[in-house]
């Protein structure tokens, strides 16, 4: 396993993190379960290769993880980082900040959390919810008396809001989005490390989406890497900006199979590279054919979540992830997260209208459902 320093905070992290939102769950009588058997063995195969971080959170595995996260710490909690993060929706007042944290810790079974993070903010909830509620200061009061080691962030917003953010003087850590598919917060990320705030990365396989073949990658970038999983960890994990990828897994075999790839020495080469950076510039003009996702077509009054059907198209027709493309496809209209199924659209044209690119949207989305069912 390979380490790095992770920013300013005197701890050498592995280059995998052990993600804990994917653990292997059953539902019974209509309650979630994890199948704390084979999750703990995940997590003890993981250590013993060398990963020495672990994140969760407040509600991952339908509010189970903690739980499962604490008994798989025991026996390890001198060896291992331990992440988890407040869930800012259930912060009415300052002194929810004590009581959320008390309740997450008793979960844990932990007297002390190494890396508390707020979840998921940009500046919108850094200004309505952290700065109204004082809770910068309740972390430092937590921080003195031993509760949290380091005070750190999940980020989802626009890259400039992470800088301002880093610019407050208040995080030591940040967690934030960053994939072959998805370099947008490249930069910040290179402006967070020089800062002195230790990176990691979610979605390293973009959320599954790499875990799949994908003839483009393989075949035009496939030199030292022998699968689009490991092109697309090693592709993070060369970023010397880039302390940790973190992934979620829930089997033995993904924590060896990653692990392996972590452990991997030689980053990808310099040609590799540029030849990745040529590639992905050309495959965004041909995605833009399809949709820029500037997202000016929504609402929808179908509730259709028109750019996310289209992405799933970009996915199969520009990066040939068809397998991903059409997974995911079956969660529109099943899974109210993914919205509206493309066949519920009545043609009102209400999105050609607001459409910049022009695009034929009814019709293409009749293209995506012939695509992709």
């Amino acid at each position: 396993m390979k380490y790095r320093d992770f920013g300013n905070t005197g701890i050498k992290i592995s280059a995998l993190g052990f993600g804990a939102m994917r653990l292997p769950e059953f539902e019974k009588d209509g309650k979630w379960y994890i199948d704390e058997e084979k999750a703990i063995a995940a997590f003890h195969r993981a250590f013993e290769l060398g990963v020495n971080y672990v994140d969760t959170a407040y509600f991952y595995c339908h509010g189970n993880s903690e739980y499962t996260v604490g008994k798989a710490l025991k026996g390890y909690r001198d060896k291992v980082s331990l992440s988890t993060k407040i869930p800012l929706g259930h912060v009415k007042e300052s002194s929810d900040y004590f009581r959320i944290l008390e309740e997450q810790m008793k979960k844990l079974d932990v007297d002390c959390i190494d890396f508390y993070h707020f979840h998921g903010i940009g500046i919108g909830a850094y200004k309505d919810i952290i700065q109204k509620f004082d809770l910068l200061n309740m972390a430092s009061k937590a921080k003195q008396q031993g509760l949290i080691k380091h005070i750190s962030f999940s980020f989802h917003d626009v890259p400039s809001a992470m800088k301002e953010l880093v610019d407050t003087g208040a995080f030591e850590s940040v967690l934030c989005q960053y994939n072959l598919l998805d370099r947008s917060n490249e930069e910040a990320i290179s402006y967070a490390k020089a800062k002195g705030l230790g990176t990691i990365v979610m979605g390293p396989v973009g959320g599954g989406r790499l875990a799949h073949p994908s003839e483009l990658f393989i075949n035009k970038l496939g030199e030292s890497a022998k699968s689009t999983p490991e092109l697309a960890m090693r592709f993070v994990t060369s970023n010397p900006d880039i302390c940790c990828a973190l992934s979620g897994m829930s089997t033995i075999e993904m924590v060896e199979q990653n692990a392996a790839i972590a452990s991997i020495e030689e980053p990808l080469s310099k040609e590799e590279l540029n030849k990745i950076e040529q590639m992905l510039a050309e495959t965004k003009e041909l995605a833009n054919l399809y949709c820029t996702g500037c997202s000016y077509c929504m609402p929808c009054p179908m509730e259709i979540k028109i750019p996310d059907v289209f992405q799933k198209m970009i996915n199969h027709k520009v990066y040939k992830l068809t397998e991903s493309a059409k997974a995911d496809f079956k969660n529109f209209g099943t899974n109210p997260w993914f919205g509206a199924h493309p066949s519920k659209c009545i043609e009102c044209g209400q999105c050609l209208e607001k459409c910049p690119q022009k695009i034929n949207i009814p019709e293409r989305l009749k293209e995506v459902i012939a695509e992709l069912s």
